[in-house]
């Protein structure tokens, strides 16, 4: 049985009984759960009886106050929307958490004279008027078109006071010259005149449609009886216009009465709720919230804090509100009539709730899966595939690169790259055999058709991807070896060239520029920087060993560096200069130097 400290026993005795929102707080004194109630003392006090009949999150939180602090307020409504911003705050443990789907676009109307009306994100514009928020926003696009051939409005943001426009500060733009604009800003318009339109766009966002409609039709009569059948045209198909926007956003039946659909879906430890506003058949509003449950919350919870937090932040809210399942907060019930329907029309219009936030609910947990088992190399080799067409992902890549100095000493590395990471077991390092002197080409060449001749007699499995350090000379060289050995076109290869980062791809005369930032660029360098390192180190331990042969052979009178680089280029080692004939050592470097080294050699010099 729990019990309780003399200090929150002392505060549930002297609770008021008037509205107001409480706050209960843990050892830490840490907020772990904000309220509001019609009754501070009957409602805190109902936490801490019949403590058994709680559900698991409340005896949770229960367990965990430490203290209790409350604010008093005049009234309920003042209640929920202090609640409302508290809870945004200070985001509490057990505090049903809604976050917003989307940030949807609103359409905004200001207030000052001759209004602007615009899209905006985010309610920034002090005593403005919004609607919306759309969840496509090519819908509400499509009403701004309308709204912008339907009515003429200033697009500027001066300050129209009558006083800056009698005094003559402002000069017509562009727009009055093109006849988007009546020209407010210098008293070609007046404010009633422009209100008039205004009051029309707001009975459009509004689902006024008949409003509207009888305005036009009104004014296209009385143009027709004027004889001005020009000006009756045009009232004409600015009827046609709203006629069609109307019918494509008429929702279920033209007879519903004015009323909000909420719905919420829950699956796994997430949680959507959808909410429709239907204004004479149409939809004029929607929104949707995302909550992580993480304490056992029920669907009928989660809609009455989702309902809590509209009521609280919108306060045009018709009377009557259809919801998927029951809500039973006192509080919510006596303002508002929660219907669960079904049969007919509004069954109709929950389902179609329903719809939506099923699938907005399959696409966050497709998402939110997708995220949590993507890596950025997965990410890379997604990019990378897409830049270049790949029919399979690149998660197995090979990159060559050659190493030389000054023509000596030549080598090819090879290095692997696995599900985007260095596979290091499998790098390779290949000593160039048949080139002689500084032919990257024919290097590449070599390497290249001895590495895939090697891969298919061990039947090993080909790379998605084959990169190249170099442009179209060693891409071709590589393509001319993977000819020889039958893998040309079975295996894609790329050729990246170092100073600009061209990627070029056999057949093309024209290089691919990749977006220096592009995840596929930075794979590919790194693949490339990689074989690099790989190549050079090798090829320093090389070069090192063949120097201290060479001071073997500099030490030789009559034999210099120039000799010696020959000598070393044609047979590769000391070891092959000391088996060779004096022929053989004749024909590179002469008759008399061959006896030289000839003589170094039988002295054990060598």
């Amino acid at each position: 049985m729990l019990t309780f400290s003399e200090a929150i026993l002392n505060k549930l005795r002297n609770l008021p009984d008037q509205p107001g929102v409480y706050r209960f707080l843990d050892k830490k004194e840490k907020i772990l759960y904000i309220g509001k109630a019609k009754s501070l003392k009957k409602r805190v006090t109902s936490y801490f009886t019949g403590i058994s009949k709680h559900s698991y999150r409340i005896m949770h939180l229960v367990k965990n106050i430490h203290d209790l602090v409350y604010t008093i307020t005049n009234t309920e409504i003042e209640a929920l929307s202090l609640e409302n911003s508290l809870i945004k705050q200070h985001q509490p443990k057990y505090n049903i958490l809604l976050k917003d789907g989307k940030t949807y676009p609103y359409i905004c109307i200001t207030n000052e004279r001759f209004p602007r009306v615009f899209s905006a994100r985010q309610k920034t514009e002090p005593d403005a008027q919004y609607f919306g928020p759309y969840v496509n926003p090519g819908v509400m696009y499509t009403i701004l078109d309308l709204i912008k051939d339907y009515i003429r409005l200033r697009t500027c943001n001066y300050n129209l006071s009558e006083e800056n426009i009698h005094s003559g500060k402002f000069r017509v733009c562009l727009e009055y010259q093109i006849g988007n604009c009546l020209g407010p800003c210098v008293g070609k318009q007046s404010e009633a005149d422009y209100m008039k339109g205004i009051d029309q766009i707001k009975h459009i966002l509004k689902g006024n449609f008949a409003v509207v409609l009888d305005q036009l039709e009104m004014q296209m009569l009385n143009a027709a009886e004027q004889y001005q059948f020009e000006t009756a045209e045009k009232y004409r198909k600015k009827m046609e216009q709203v006629m069609a926007y109307r019918k494509k956003n008429t929702i279920v039946s033209d007879k519903l009465n004015d009323l909000e659909v909420f719905s919420v879906i829950m699956e796994e430890s997430l949680a959507l709720i959808h909410h429709f506003k239907i204004h004479n058949g149409t939809i004029i509003q929607t929104h949707t919230w995302e909550h992580k449950r993480n304490l056992e919350e029920t669907e009928g919870e989660i809609l009455s804090a989702a309902f809590s937090q509209w009521w609280a932040e919108e306060k045009d809210i018709y009377p009557e509100v259809i919801v998927n399942h029951l809500i039973e907060d006192e509080n919510l019930t006596k303002h508002f009539q929660f219907v669960i329907p079904k049969i007919g029309d509004k069954k109709k219009l929950l389902d179609l709730s329903e719809k939506n936030a099923i699938a907005l609910l399959k696409e966050k947990l497709y998402n939110q899966n997708f995220r949590e088992k993507k890596t950025p190399n997965v990410v890379m080799m997604e990019e990378l595939k897409k830049v270049l067409h790949l029919k399979e992902l690149p998660d197995h890549i090979e990159c060559f690169d050659n190493s030389n100095f000054q023509g000596s000493f030549p080598v090819s590395s090879m290095v692997v790259f696995r599900d985007g990471k260095p596979a290091k077991r499998d790098y390779r390092h290949f000593n160039v055999k048949t080139v002689e002197g500084p032919n990257d080409f024919a290097t590449m060449e070599e390497v290249v058709e001895r590495r895939y001749k090697r891969v298919l007699e061990e039947n090993l499995p080909l790379p998605k991807l084959i990169i190249i350090d170099g442009g179209k000379g060693q891409l071709g060289a590589a393509v001319k070896a993977m000819e020889k050995v039958g893998i040309a076109g079975k295996v894609p290869v790329i050729g990246i060239a170092k100073r600009l980062e061209e990627i070029y791809s056999p057949g093309d005369s024209l290089p691919l520029h990749i977006d220096k930032k592009s995840a596929a660029l930075i794979l590919i360098q790194r693949c490339r920087d990689e074989a690099h390192r790989f190549g050079i180190t090798f090829h320093r331990d090389k070069r090192s060993k063949g120097q201290n042969q060479r001071s073997f052979l500099t030490q030789i009178e009559g034999i210099g560096e120039n000799t010696e680089k020959v000598l070393l280029q044609h047979f590769k080692s000391v070891k092959k200069i000391k088996s060779a004939t004096e022929s053989q050592l004749s024909e590179i470097v002469g008759k008399h130097k061959a006896g030289i080294i000839l003589n170094a050699i039988q002295e054990g010099k060598i």
